[in-house]
């Protein structure tokens, strides 16, 4: 069965642009809270969630068939994109920051032994995860802001193929915001050349945050020429990502797009300047992900029986010590008794 969900959020809204039998949008002007946009995203790829979703937008489909991969990409500091798709929309209420950690949880739980493609992502803020087979498929992909920038002047980037208009290739800002569209082209690029993983049978996750839109309208500002050619080109590239991935899950695939102008956030975060120089003041300055070993099974295995073979052995050797006869059993009280004997 085929699968594809495109959601784009125009003024706290989102739009379901294409979905399948499998999976049923309801026509409404339901608006939905911000924080159970993760829980959506579970339910339609058949998971459970622990709060029941009372939200008459998402309608029960074919249990049976569900996506193998879903795709959720974040737009940060726009109000409304341009998609050239109209489709159902819905509001957004108390639009807050959310992840897709319960999700990617949730995978990783259930089809730990498949080793599924977990990746999340925020270029400009230098943050990646990965688990599962992401670790090689996306090896070489570039997440701190020093590779994305080399990544930009190599032949085969963008910026060869592109149309920058107003957008200047000597500007950090445009830079940035263009990085991050090079890593939308790298992640499809890099998984088309593992296409047997999007064949499996255990889901993929894939989690991405853009901000380069939000510090080209803070630079510009939003009635600049720069900030229109950047919403149209951030359009087209996402238009072209959402194609490509459903492509290679052969249609078998979840891509949304949340946009939000800012998120409502009761909670003081700790931020940065996303052009602010990289320093490593910790051992892990990228919130990497611990390496996960797969030979991590085996030793838990060899080590476990080990010392249940062990704890066993010890029981046994002191009940035999405790209940043993000094007079029959032990050689040191023979050996005494016959020396007593010969004397």
């Amino acid at each position: 069965s085929f699968f594809c969900l495109f959601l784009g959020v125009c003024g706290d809204e989102f739009s379901v642009l294409r979905s399948p039998q499998s999976v049923v949008f309801r026509d409404g002007s339901w608006p939905i809270p911000g924080e159970r946009i993760p829980d959506v995203a579970a339910l339609s790829m058949g998971f459970s969630v622990e709060d029941d979703l009372s939200w008459p937008g998402l309608a029960v489909g074919d249990l049976f068939h569900r996506p193998r991969a879903t795709v959720l990409v974040t737009v940060k500091g726009v109000d409304k994109l341009a998609l050239p798709v109209k489709g159902i929309s819905y509001p957004i209420e108390n639009a807050v920051p959310f992840s897709l950690d319960s999700v990617a949880n949730a995978i990783h739980t259930l089809f730990s032994e498949e080793t599924p493609v977990v990746l999340q992502l925020a270029p400009s803020e230098e943050r990646v995860y990965m688990v599962g087979k992401a670790n090689s498929v996306f090896e070489d992909l570039s997440v701190t802001l020093r590779q994305l920038r080399n990544r930009l002047f190599q032949d085969n980037s963008i910026l060869s193929s592109l149309p920058l208009n107003s957008l200047s290739r000597n500007n950090e800002v445009d830079l940035l915001f263009l990085s991050e569209l090079q890593v939308l082209h790298d992640i499809a690029s890099l998984l088309s050349r593992h296409k047997h993983l999007a064949k499996d049978h255990s889901p993929d996750l894939y989690s991405l945050e853009l901000a380069g839109l939000e510090e080209v309208g803070k630079r510009y500002g939003e009635d600049s020429q720069q900030f229109k050619d950047a919403s149209q080109i951030l359009v087209d590239s996402l238009q072209k990502f959402a194609d490509e991935m459903f492509n290679l899950y052969s249609g078998n695939a979840v891509v949304e797009v949340v946009a939000v102008k800012a998120f409502n956030s009761p909670l003081m975060r700790k931020t940065r300047s996303i052009l602010q120089s990289s320093q490593s003041e910790t051992e892990n300055p990228y919130n990497l992900a611990y390496p996960y070993n797969y030979n991590y099974s085996v030793i838990f295995n060899i080590i476990l029986w080990m010392m249940i073979g062990l704890a066993l052995a010890v029981i046994v050797i002191s009940y035999n010590l405790w209940n043993m006869d000094p007079g029959y059993d032990s050689i040191i009280y023979r050996m005494t008794n016959q020396k007593i004997r010969m004397d």
